[in-house]
């Protein structure tokens, strides 16, 4: 039926047209920070007093990657770092302490415990409420950032000239997630290329617009619109705790930017497909809000836009190169939506240091989000909590 195969073409061409013009232009992937562009901003005449929040759960592997690159930095104001230790059954409290004492940074490092987790919370939300209560009611700005970040010496000063020039209140970095493995390599970059489709950082920086987003390992606030009476409460249960953060700081009257941490890294390695599986079937389906309809959507729309533009494209320049010339429209519209699809993921390709002929191999990437997004629904269905470092997420 090549009727059928060429409306299905033409819905696949003109899908991914209206993604590459009309979607805040999400492919373009250079809303960044990195010190040279920071060096350009004006600094603030007097340098705001910033207190760290580290939520840490069983990180005393990664802490000494990751802890000294906070303890060092060269931020000309007062600096201070709260270290939550939550209910870790490692020695992450002991690690972080030695490594204080090494680099003679004791003075900068505060480690506090949290109390045991009330019914209604997610854990990493729990943490940060708990962190919040130790911050200084002279700290002008929080930075909430995960245990597995490594920071760049001048990363903190980098954040806050930009809220201060930009004139932001929550100033949020897509850190550069690690990518060695083959399925990090394949998968990773897809991850991010998906984020920034569904919260186009454009429109996270415009005034005008809802679109309320942000990325969990590095985010700078203002100290008020998260440390108050209700601190955290509204956002007690968000297992996807960034960008319901995020919302929580637009609804208070916060403005908000998010882009790209070019310095920034994530220490997180993910060897095997099944560690990157577990990590995206977790929350995919929270994603959701866990509805059957937006997960039909949902698959169908994955289906339109990567498999299909391939499987016509294909298929059509294979049956009109054998002589049946009614299909040649169904080949030429599925190839130019695969090329639409692959000239937008080549420069998060081009950011993550990799080859841009890789981008032929994002409908394999979406297949896999794909049968990860179902698979999250599946689990939630058979009531197999997700869990982070062994501790269960609550089923709603």
């Amino acid at each position: 039926m090549p009727w059928f195969a060429e409306i299905i073409s033409s819905i696949t061409f003109i899908a991914w047209l209206f993604l590459l013009l009309c979607r805040g232009l999400y492919w373009r992937m250079d809303d960044r920070l990195t010190a040279t562009v920071a060096d350009d901003l004006c600094g603030p005449s007097k340098w705001p007093k910033v207190c760290a929040v580290v939520p840490a759960r069983n990180e005393a592997a990664v802490l000494p990657e990751t802890l000294p690159s906070l303890l060092l930095q060269d931020y000309p104001g007062e600096f201070q770092i709260i270290l939550v230790d939550d209910h870790s059954e490692d020695e992450t409290s002991d690690v972080a302490r030695a490594i204080a004492q090494t680099f003679r940074r004791a003075d900068r490092l505060q480690i506090v415990k949290a109390h045991p987790l009330p019914n209604g919370w997610a854990g990493k939300v729990w943490a940060m409420q708990n962190g919040l209560r130790h911050v200084p009611a002279d700290a002008e700005y929080i930075l909430f950032t995960d245990a597995d970040i490594r920071h760049p010496a001048s990363s903190l000063s980098s954040l806050v000239r930009h809220a201060r020039k930009r004139r932001r209140d929550a100033v949020s970095l897509m850190v550069r997630l690690h990518v060695k493995s083959k399925w990090e390599t394949l998968l990773i970059p897809a991850f991010v290329y998906f984020f920034a489709k569904l919260y186009p950082f454009r429109w996270v920086a415009n005034d005008k617009r809802k679109t309320a987003a942000a990325a969990g390992g590095c985010i700078l606030v203002r100290r008020e619109l998260v440390q108050s009476e209700e601190g955290l409460t509204p956002i007690a249960g968000a297992v996807i705790d960034d960008c319901s953060l995020a919302k929580l700081i637009q609804s208070r009257g916060g403005r908000l930017w998010l882009g790209l941490g070019d310095d920034v890294m994530s220490v997180r390695r993910y060897a095997t497909l099944a560690e990157i599986w577990d990590m995206v079937a977790r929350t995919a389906f929270v994603q959701l809000n866990y509805s059957v309809w937006l997960l039909i959507g949902t698959v169908i729309g994955m289906i339109l836009l990567y498999l299909a533009p391939i499987v016509t494209g294909i298929a059509g320049v294979c049956l009109a190169l054998s002589g049946y010339t009614g299909w040649i429209w169904t080949g030429i519209l599925g190839l130019a939506a695969w090329c639409i699809m692959s000239c937008t993921f080549v420069p998060i390709l081009r950011w993550y240091q990799l080859s841009p002929w890789r981008a032929i191999a994002l409908p394999a990437a979406g297949f896999l989000y794909t049968l990860m997004t179902a698979d999250s629904a599946i689990r939630f269905w058979q009531r197999r909590a997700g869990a982070w470092k062994g501790r269960p997420y609550e089923i709603p």
